[in-house]
């Protein structure tokens, strides 16, 4: 699955889905992630925020966090 995206997302929805992920920054730069990949290496950050029990999701609109940088595809 591969879906396009104007931010870093990682949503429960997702999880296990194998979703390849291309982001376009606002300030014009690009990624593309494993969403699985990227979801095992933040797992335990993610579960701890409030935003991500909440909404099941967690968004980054400038850029990829560092924790998950070493995960990049591209």
């Amino acid at each position: 699955m591969k879906v396009n995206s104007k931010r870093f997302v990682i949503r429960k929805s997702l999880i296990g889905k194998n979703a390849v992920i291309t982001v376009n920054f606002k300030n014009g730069k690009s990624a593309t992630y494993n969403h699985d990949k990227v979801y095992e290496v933040m797992k335990d950050k993610l579960e701890a925020m409030a935003c991500f029990i909440k909404y099941k999701s967690y968004t980054a609109s400038n850029n990829v966090p560092v924790v998950a940088r070493e995960t990049l595809l591209a």
